[in-house]
């Protein structure tokens, strides 16, 4: 329980600057983020969180809604696919407008893609849309997305990482104003208007939004609040309409009190997980990996350190998914006798079984800090020393995005299907590559070759288990499980849901 005293303590200190708008205004929006951005830019957004403030002003052709469901947006209707998987037809909508006045055509979403896409210019998201070619346009509102190969997966990842903006815009902007300032540059519901570093972002209604009607406020205010008790301050205070990453031993309380909900749902994309390099020692060998998947009692983990808001799973595959397989989640089920055996069979069975944890000191999704106690409580029992760091977030990402690390303890959400994380971490081009140690597998390549083609559920599913009974063979990482999209909000919050497949969704928003 967070103490009254910390509370109220944390409310006096938080107090607003005269000049942002306090969460109570009548048509403020306020949002507490433990998360601090470092760009507004989709194809160089560096967490989940801060998502936010790219999805309110950029679009896409598809998205992802708060269900997790795949539906248009920029589009009329979701593409028809070539019978050779490799050409996705889009008609556009023709009443949209950018945040300048102009309108929306083919040529902005084939201008948009082909700069992501263009090595010249280094997005940081570009990998994970490797397998597309090129956008021929076909009149002002229709246009073709070419793919190298089959890459079905494709759509799934616009939501998170893509936008469309007007053509020749990069060029006339530049690089910074797409980062700290896009004010004319986007379709969505928000228009930029102010980034105070360290604070907040704010953004005011975009009065030619092409959803009539939307959105509801009349601002939108981003507040950056790293810690816990300062965050469910400003909610209690009112300085906060909404927080993201509520403490999870105080989530079931707060929801309950006078003028608040909450809710947490599972997702399909949350990975808990120890990720670890498999280029470092000790986790260049696979006994040692193996040990350590046997080694924790997930399920203890999830009930009492994270209170049910993480869903136990030993594999990249949550246990309710429906790619999900029990044979090879039993594979590495805790077992400390196992642990002992597989440590036994290493080259660190008589020393060196002693890594780094790396954990964030600003949570981000769910606070890890319990969690690395208990983890490097369950690893001394079966003799391996697990010694925690903790440092900011932004450092932890950028040391574990170019492979400079052992093991971090994090959670990571991707786009809600399958195939995201396994690819960019375990195929060679993913942009989580250097995080795994430069892990390039080809049984991982050759199953996801087939899942690429697409299919139903029915069909897809045994591939799946070959590939995560591989993957749990290998150990590459620890996965721990699961955690549920949560948030707490005032009650003055009307039509909102924490997002099963994206940061949180603030389009449908209204207040009372």
């Amino acid at each position: 329980m967070i103490p009254r005293r910390t509370l109220l303590r944390a409310a006096a200190s938080s107090l607003l600057p005269v000049r942002m708008a306090r969460a109570d205004e009548s048509g403020t929006l306020t949002v507490a983020l433990s998360n601090n951005p470092l760009t507004c830019d989709p194809i160089n957004m560096s967490s989940h969180d801060t998502q936010l403030l790219s999805q309110t002003i950029w679009e896409n052709l598809v998205e992802f809604d708060i269900n997790g469901n795949l539906r248009p947006q920029l589009a009329k209707a979701l593409p028809e696919v070539s019978a050779d998987k490799l050409t996705y037809t889009f008609e556009l909508r023709d009443d949209v407008l950018f945040h300048n006045g102009q309108p929306l055509t083919s040529e902005d979403v084939k201008y948009s893609f082909e700069y992501m896409l263009d090595p010249a210019h280094k997005a940081a998201r570009a990998p994970i849309f490797n397998r597309l070619s090129h956008v021929v346009t076909d009149g002002p509102y229709r246009c073709h997305v070419v793919l190298k190969e089959p890459f079905a997966p494709w759509v799934y990842f616009l939501t998170k990482f893509m936008g469309i903006w007007p053509k020749d815009s990069r060029e006339r902007f530049g690089d910074n104003y797409f980062r700290l300032t896009p004010k004319e540059v986007g379709t969505g519901p928000g228009i930029f208007e102010e980034w105070i570093p360290n604070e907040s972002v704010s953004f005011r209604r975009n009065p030619n939004y092409w959803r009539k009607g939307l959105p509801h406020w009349d601002r939108f205010v981003v507040k950056i609040v790293p810690e816990d008790a300062t965050r469910v301050a400003y909610l209690l205070t009112g300085q906060a309409d909404i927080i993201g990453a509520p403490p999870a031993r105080d989530f079931a309380r707060l929801k309950r009190q006078k003028g608040i909900q909450g809710e947490a749902r599972p997702t399909l994309g949350g990975w808990s997980v120890l990720l670890t390099n498999n280029a470092r020692p000790p986790f260049d060998d696979v006994e040692f990996r193996r040990a350590l998947g046997h080694a924790i009692d997930r399920k203890t983990l999830a009930e009492r350190i994270y209170f049910s808001m993480v869903e136990p799973s030993s594999l990249p595959a949550p246990a309710s998914g429906w790619w999900f397989d029990q044979v090879a989640n039993d594979m590495l089920a805790y077992d400390p006798d196992k642990a002992r055996a597989h440590l036994a069979k290493s080259k660190y069975a008589s020393g060196g079984a002693e890594f780094e944890m790396l954990i964030s000191s600003d949570p981000y999704l769910l606070d890890t800090r319990d969690a690395a106690v208990y983890i490097q409580s369950e690893l001394a029992k079966v003799n391996i020393k697990a010694n925690i760091r903790m440092t900011q977030n932004s450092v932890i990402s950028g040391a574990t995005n170019k492979g400079d690390y052992q093991a971090n303890l994090t959670n990571s959400m991707s786009a809600g299907e399958p195939t995201y994380f396994i690819a960019n971490n375990f195929m060679a081009g993913g942009f989580m590559s250097r995080t795994s140690g430069g892990v390039d597998d080809p049984v991982v390549r050759r199953l996801m070759t087939r899942i690429y083609l697409g299919g139903d559920q029915e069909q897809l599913k045994p591939v799946y288990a070959e590939l995560l009974r591989h993957l749990a063979d290998q150990a590459y990482y620890c996965w721990l499980g699961y955690f549920a999209a949560a948030n707490l909000w005032r009650d003055r919050v009307k039509n909102f849901r924490p997002s099963l497949g994206v940061a949180i969704n603030v389009h449908d928003v209204s207040l009372a």
